[in-house]
C-alpha cells in the first residue's frame, strides 16, 4: 500500500523487452541498501516489484497486462517517473490509501495557471468516471490529489507549486496520457450498491 506522496522522481535508464513482458531499469536517489529484492515501489501509479539493484538504480519487470492498461507501454529511456516506497505501519498517511493498481488512463484536456497553482482538467475513461466525486481523492501518476470539480467524464484538480515542481506533473500538457487510480473507498461503495 502507498499514500500517494512522491518521495523521489526517478528516470528510466534502460528498457528491454522479454517475450511479452518488459524490463525497466530506474535511476533513483533512494538508499538502495534499504531496498530489498521483492520490495514494492509505486512507479507513476503502478506498483512494481524490484528484481535487481545496482549502484543508483534498480530493475522491475512489467507484464503485458500492465503495459496494456497503463501508460508504461509508452515509457522509453529518459522518462521521468514518480516514485514512492511502500508505506509501513506507523508511517504518516499524508495522502490517501493507494493500492498502486491503475484503473484507467486519463487524457489531459487543459493546464492553466491559477495564482501560484495550476488547474488541470482531465477526461476519465467511461465507466470509470462514475467513481470520481468532487472533494474526493484520486491518484494521478501516483500522486494523491483532491478532485475539485466533476462535469460528466471530465474532472479538475489543482496542483500547488510544490506538487508542480517536485513531481512529474509539472510537465503535463494537453493531450498527455496519465495513469488514474480511483479512491478505494469509492470502488467498494459502488460495488456494494450494485450487489445490494
Amino acid at each position: 500500500m502507498f499514500t500517494g506522496i512522491v518521495t523521489d522522481v526517478g528516470r528510466v535508464r534502460a528498457v528491454r523487452d522479454t517475450h511479452r513482458d518488459r524490463r525497466f531499469e530506474i535511476e533513483t536517489a533512494f538508499d538502495l541498501s534499504t531496498v530489498a529484492i521483492g520490495a514494492s515501489i509505486n512507479h507513476s501509479g503502478c506498483c512494481l516489484t524490484v528484481v535487481e539493484t545496482g549502484e543508483g538504480w534498480f530493475a522491475v519487470e512489467v507484464s503485458g497486462e500492465t503495459l496494456e492498461v497503463s501508460t508504461l507501454g509508452d515509457w522509453t529511456a529518459g522518462r521521468r517517473v514518480n516514485l514512492e516506497r511502500a508505506a509501513r505501519v506507523g508511517d504518516e498517511l499524508g495522502g490517501h490509501i493507494v493500492s498502486g493498481h491503475v484503473d484507467g488512463i486519463g487524457e489531459v484536456l487543459s493546464v492553466e495557471e491559477e495564482g501560484g497553482s495550476h488547474r488541470v482538467r482531465i477526461r476519465a475513461p467511461r465507466p470509470l468516471h462514475r467513481f470520481i466525486a468532487p472533494k474526493g481523492s484520486i491518484t494521478l501518476e501516483g500522486v494523491s490529489l483532491t478532485v475539485n470539480e466533476v462535469d460528466d467524464d471530465v474532472f479538475g484538480v489543482n496542483l500547488i507549486g510544490h506538487t508542480w515542481e517536485m513531481t512529474t506533473l509539472g510537465g503535463l500538457s494537453p493531450g498527455a496520457r496519465v495513469n488514474l487510480e480511483i479512491d478505494m473507498l469509492a470502488r467498494y461503495l459502488a460495488r456494494w450498491r450494485e450487489t445490494a
